[in-house]
């Protein structure tokens, strides 16, 4: 039993047999809908009466069965009325939601796909109301966090939570450690806590730790005076003293020396330190955010790095997910896509001459096909989101039609899309909402990707690796529109 999506107001049971391109179906296939606008009512009413029976139950009857009969039917009428009225009046404004909201552009397409795949269809209007609202709650958290975190792409759970411990933290002045693989945006983390922090609009400074020469290091953290070494012409203030007031951001904390570990935990506990070449304590009042891509744990357990140090940069950890456990993949990649081709057109509009007018603009309006963004989310991106923002660039430079196609893919990508499919208990699990026809389709078109990678382009070995004959494998070729040609141009290039 389920209920229908016309919400009717009445009190007709509405019973329909369920088709499907005019075939019969089984017994079993019918479906019997009620309207919520007669459901929800009826339950009230039955709940007077039943209440209405068990107190004449307890009570001693003083009433006629004709009176009984009379009280009872007109409480159930006027408790059906009530619920009646009750229910239109908390359902309409989601129905007047719905109906607003159903047309957005944003909206579009809800009931049937999600991320390129067939989404099943609400059973009944419950479940229709409840994929609505929490699409647009979805909706409503992708806007909060594009408007203040504008710099960070992503909008999957874990990323909203890391954007959650954003907000409660960056008000305080407590230490923060970004820890996460290379290429997870931890510079981007630490940009946006500086943003929503107190310390806003003061100095904001950025060390690489890693980018800096060890024997040079101290003088950068902590300045020098005149003739402190070799080459210390005058006195330089150094990036601590110029972050007073201010945050200081250290990335790659995990790589600086033990002798260096210690200096910095005593300027982390007693906020004063000396340049190099005086005895002169200077008091700052800075906030520290650092990053590593190392396991300071693991590090702590073998010695590599302070105990002591760990512990006080460890006030609020930051784990930043890798690309991989992230299913926003295709929202980046359209950041991706968009951006090259509002950073392109700039650059022709400033470059390009009267007379070069006829140039095209190869990221103009570039897309990506479904296919092919099923193998960027398939892929393990090892170097994460840097890694994803270069393979999309160089994607949109190999297509000549402004379409990225699997073809226009890196073949490191390729390669790992088919390990995956090549006859794996991967490549024959069905996905949740896919069809088991699409599902062949797509493994077909793999299996064909697959083997032309392998003969390097050669639709003669390719078919051979197939076991089927050439001519089976140009149609299907032409069938999937695989672009044999640019396959081979990328053998050429790797």
């Amino acid at each position: 039993m389920g209920f229908n999506k016309n919400g009717l107001i009445g009190t007709t049971l509405n019973f329909f047999y369920n088709k499907n391109q005019n075939k019969k179906k089984s017994s079993s296939d019918l479906r019997y809908t009620i309207s919520l606008y007669f459901l929800i009512p009826i339950i009230f009413a039955g709940i007077a009466i039943f209440a209405f029976i068990i107190g004449l139950n307890l009570n001693i009857p003083t009433y006629n069965a004709i009176t009984k009969l009379l009280l009872g039917t007109g409480l159930g009428v006027l408790s059906f009325l009530c619920g009646l009225l009750l229910f239109w009046f908390i359902l309409k404004p989601i129905k007047q939601f719905v109906k607003k909201t159903e047309n957005l552009p944003v909206f579009q397409g809800i009931d049937r796909r999600k991320n390129g795949r067939t989404r099943k269809l609400p059973d009944n209007e419950i479940q229709y109301y409840s994929q609505i609202l929490s699409h647009a709650t979805d909706i409503l958290g992708k806007i909060e966090a594009t408007r203040l975190f504008p710099e960070i792409i992503g909008h999957c759970s874990s990323m909203r939570q890391l954007f959650t411990h954003i907000l409660k933290v960056a008000p305080s002045d407590a230490t923060v450690l970004i820890m996460g693989e290379s290429g997870t945006g931890k510079e981007l983390v630490a940009d946006a806590v500086y943003r929503q922090s107190n310390r806003f609009n003061k100095p904001f400074v950025k060390i690489n730790c890693v980018a800096i020469p060890e024997n040079l290091l101290e003088s950068e953290f902590f300045g020098h005076e005149k003739g402190a070494f070799t080459g210390a012409v005058a006195q330089q203030k150094g990036k601590f003293e110029v972050a007073d007031k201010g945050t200081i951001f250290l990335d790659e904390i995990g790589d600086i020396s033990p002798a260096m570990q210690a200096k910095l935990l005593r300027v982390m506990q007693e906020k004063e330190f000396c340049r190099v070449g005086s005895n002169t304590s200077i008091k700052i009042d800075v906030r520290f955010i650092t990053a590593t891509n190392k396991n300071l744990p693991d590090m702590v357990k073998k010695g590599k790095f302070r105990e002591d140090l760990y512990h006080r940069l460890n006030v609020f950890p930051m784990i930043l997910p890798p690309l991989r456990k992230r299913d926003d993949i295709s929202d980046l990649t359209y950041y991706f896509l968009e951006n090259l081709s509002v950073n392109r057109s700039k650059s022709t509009d400033n470059d390009i001459s009267k007379d070069q007018e006829t140039f095209k603009n190869p990221f103009e309006q570039a897309t990506i096909s479904q296919d092919a963004l099923e193998y960027l989310e398939s892929y393990s991106w090892p170097g994460n989101v840097r890694e994803l923002k270069n393979t999309i660039e160089r994607a949109a430079l190999m297509s000549d039609t402004g379409t990225i196609e699997i073809s226009h893919l890196p073949l490191n990508i390729l390669e790992h899309g088919k390990d995956n499919i090549n006859f794996s208990q991967n490549g024959t699990s069905l996905q949740e909402g896919v069809s088991m026809d699409d599902h062949l389709r797509s493994l077909e078109r793999r299996m064909i990707i697959s083997a032309l990678i392998k003969s390097r382009g050669k639709q003669v070995a390719a078919a051979e690796l197939l076991n089927i004959n050439t001519r089976s494998l140009w149609h299907r070729i032409k069938k999937y529109k695989i672009d044999v040609t640019s396959l081979q141009k990328q053998h050429n290039l790797e």
